[in-house]
Order: C-alpha cells, then structure tokens, then sequence
C-alpha cells in the first residue's frame, strides 16, 4: 500500500488521553491540542474508551487498555491516529486498525535501558537472596553475620539464557557480560558475528537447547500467537534443577501455573518477576514464595523514561496533525 499523505488539520486534533501521564507532558499536550485528560489515572472502563474512540481524533492509551477489534469497528468516522504510551502494541488490534485506516504509533526504544536494569536486578537479586534478606532485617529478624547464613548463588560462569535478543535483549546482555555470565541467546534470526562478539553472546538455534543449559532464563519477546505459553510445563520440567526464570516482558510468555509448581518443588530455583496474568492481582502462591522477587510492572518506570515517552507522542500527534508521516508509524502504508 501506497502512502497517502492526509491534509494538514486547520484545528488542533482532539486528543483523549486514557491515564495520568507526568505533569510536564500532560501540560504539553494540553498546550498543543484540544485534549482531554484522565484526571482520575482509574483504567477506563471499556464503556468509556468505546465512548473516547467515537468522538476523539487521535486515542492516546497505554499497554493496560485493551484496543481490540470490536472497539475500532465502533469508533467514529474522525479517529485517524491511536499513538500508544510504551513500546508494546500487543494490546491493540493493528489488523482492524489497518482495515479502518487509523494509524498507530508507539514510544520505540525509549524504555530499553530502564527495563534492563531492573531485569539485571533482578537476575543479581534472585541468586543473591535479596528479598529473604530484606525481609529479616524488615521483620527484626537477623541475629547476625554468620559463615553459613542466608548463602546464595555467584553470578559470574552461569549461563544466561536470553531468550529475544532485540534492543532490550542486547542491553541486558551488554550488562550482564560485566558480571562474567557466559551469555547465550535465542532469537528467531541469528545476530550478526560482529554483534554476538560486541556481547560475548552464542546463539542457540533451539530454544530447548538454550533452557536446558541455562541457570537463568531471562525473556524479551514480544506476546503474539508464536510466544504465547512458549515456557510451559514440559519446557519448565526440562530446565535445570535450581535454574532461575526472570520475565519483564509480557506474563502469557509463561506457564504461571506450572511455574508456581515448579518453584513450590523446588525443581526452579527461583524467579524475578515483573508482569502478571491477572494485573494487578498477584497470585498469592508466588508472594508467598520467599525465592521470587516480585515487581508491579516497573520496568519502565523512570521519570526520564516517562517524559520521553511523553514526547515522542507528542510529536507523532504534531507530525499526523501536519499531514505527515508520524516518526513512530507501526502500520506500514498508512500516514
């Protein structure tokens, strides 16, 4: 498909906004268009964002609002732009979203240190024992250093078993090199030499290769029909005994189920987790555990990281309001 540039707007765009975002964007986009703000930062209904896509020009949702096929079929003739906050676009339908024309965009990049450094948190916290750690000194609980106390596991000759080695893949990768892990990689396409060598990085064509050898697994994929349940029961059985799993990525990755057995028997050693199936709602199985480290979906929470993202929303909004082709365009084809 062809591009087809759209007339510049002679009004500003009608912007809806579905969450509280940080006051220096919001003041922005309020500057900028006539835009309708979230004071509350409750989750809008499905009702309200139905409501918001039949009178809005451009919908600005985050990787918490479920856009799906049947809420663009219904959304009014006039939204031509839904310009996502975050990285992800799982969560919106970009097949309806083509068959209407409305273009979507999203924040790339901008969250790819910041969710690795809270997934290399992790991935120290984990082995380390820094959650049973806290708790005693929270609950008065220490008695002391003792030789034997609270002995965890070095990092440094471990595999680590990347599996989507995209940005934030290689930045976790850059990172854990510096901590002597032995780092190893799953993707759907091999690397080139010079950047395997750059990360000290080794593919591995199969993915049951790479989980077998692994102490610790750490996902970066993207959620779609090839990812969805890829770390399931047979998958987590086969894994080392004692081996870690950390996910910052998307929940539906993972068999939750047969991963709480899993560490409940102690065939897994642990895991650091920032995403769940059922947000907020957390198992009460995993909180229980006192060898998983649980985060609510933290991330990318960085005030330099919010703000960023802020921006590059505002200027794919500026860039569509224009006539032009948004930086940030996911849909090939359509402007």
């Amino acid at each position: 498909m062809t591009d087809t540039p759209t007339p510049r707007r002679t009004a500003p765009p009608r912007v809806v906004v579905t969450r509280h975002l940080l006051p220096s964007v919001e003041t922005r986009l309020t500057e900028l268009f006539d835009t309708r703000l979230n004071e509350s930062d409750e989750p809008m209904s499905r009702e309200a964002l139905s409501e918001a896509m039949r009178t809005a020009d451009v919908l600005v949702p985050t990787v918490t609002d479920r856009i799906d096929a049947e809420l663009i079929d219904a959304a009014g003739p006039q939204l031509g732009l839904i310009a996502s906050f975050g990285a992800g676009v799982d969560h919106i339908d970009l097949a309806a979203a083509r068959a209407r024309k409305i273009v979507v965009t999203n924040t790339p990049g901008v969250f790819t240190d910041d969710t690795a450094d809270l997934t290399m948190a992790l991935i120290i916290g984990v082995p380390r024992r820094l959650r049973e750690g806290t708790s005693l000194i929270r609950g008065g609980e220490w008695s002391g250093w003792a030789p034997s106390a609270l002995l965890g596991r070095k990092l440094s000759g471990k595999v680590l078993g990347i599996v989507g080695m995209g940005r934030i893949g290689q930045a976790v990768a850059f990172r854990a090199r510096a901590f002597g892990l032995d780092i190893r990689y799953h993707n759907r396409r091999r690397l080139p030499q010079a950047v395997e060598a750059m990360f000290g990085a080794t593919w591995v064509e199969s993915l049951d290769d790479l989980l077998g050898d692994a102490d610790i697994v750490s996902l970066h994929c993207p959620s779609n029909r090839d990812t969805k349940g890829m770390i399931g029961a047979a998958r987590i059985a086969a894994m080392k005994p004692g081996a870690i799993i950390v996910n910052t990525a998307r929940a539906d990755l993972v068999d939750y189920d047969a991963m709480i057995d899993a560490l409940e028997s102690g065939h897994l050693g642990g895991a650091g987790l920032d995403v769940f199936p059922e947000e907020p709602r957390v198992d009460e199985r995993l909180v229980a555990l006192p060898n998983v480290i649980a985060q609510p979906h933290i991330g990318s929470a960085t005030i330099e990281g919010r703000e960023q993202a802020g921006e590059r929303v505002i200027a794919n909004i500026r860039f569509w309001a224009d006539g032009h082709r948004p930086p940030d365009q996911v849909l090939e084809g359509l402007v």
